[in-house]
């Protein structure tokens, strides 16, 4: 089957049933990352993922990782961990820097997908008030973080990073315990991990995947920064 190519100033994507079975879920290619574009990505269950040099590739895997925000898994050890930390937590004070470390290299990693247009993309997303980062903060150093984008009731998480050790585990629980009081069921973490696992993860057709997401961003929610909206959690919080 052959790559769909996208056209500057149309943001319709193909059916994500045409995604390729090998590299599993390769879609679509070309276009753009403006913001209409991208939305209309998420609302179908597609992501952008390429590295530079290579054309904008978009993405609906066969199989999703999800997190299910009622049901997240503190091992043990985490939770004793939790309860003597004393970090705090923000959400979208430091959304460009929560991107810049996460497409720092990885260790055995030679480059990023996080290339400098990704960054614009995501960074003007946020100013319109569709993508968010979830702090973690030990002092004044920032320790830890994930953002996305968020559409309706649905969150897309693209990345996280751990600048200490559990710095993402805690923006991750983070925002799924915001999320599960603000009543958001689903949060998308795109590609399986052994480490999301061990919080819970699991993997969801694509055909259910795709129709749990068509319901979620339909429903009503809060547009704009989440600075002041997040909830006020301590890391204690979170193990409990």
């Amino acid at each position: 089957m052959r790559i769909h190519w996208l056209h500057a100033g149309d943001t319709t994507f193909p059916a994500v049933e045409r995604a390729l079975a090998e590299p599993d879920g390769l879609l679509a290619a070309g276009g753009d990352l403006a913001p209409a574009r991208l939305l209309s990505a998420y609302r179908r269950g597609i992501f952008p993922w390429y590295s530079d040099g290579q054309p904008i590739l978009w993405w609906s895997p066969s199989s999703r990782t999800v997190f299910d925000t009622e049901a997240m898994h503190i091992p043990r050890r985490l939770a004793r961990w939790l309860r003597s930390c004393d970090w705090r937590i923000h959400a979208d004070t430091a959304f460009v820097d929560v991107m810049r470390a996460c497409a720092a290299p990885r260790r055995h990693e030679h480059g990023t997908w996080i290339t400098d247009d990704m960054l614009a993309a995501y960074a003007t997303l946020h100013a319109l008030g569709h993508a968010h980062s979830v702090e973690a903060w030990d002092g004044d150093q920032l320790v830890g973080g994930i953002y996305g984008v968020a559409i309706g009731r649905m969150f897309y998480g693209e990345s996280m990073f751990s600048g200490a050790t559990n710095g993402s585990k805690v923006a991750l629980l983070a925002l799924c315990r915001a999320m599960r009081d603000w009543g958001w069921p689903l949060l998308d973490a795109q590609v399986a991990s052994d480490h999301l696992f061990t919080l819970g993860a699991r993997e969801m057709p694509r055909a259910g995947f795709c129709a749990k997401v068509d319901a979620l961003v339909r429903l009503p929610a809060h547009d704009g920064s989440w600075r002041e909206r997040f909830p006020r959690l301590d890391p204690a919080d979170l193990g409990c």
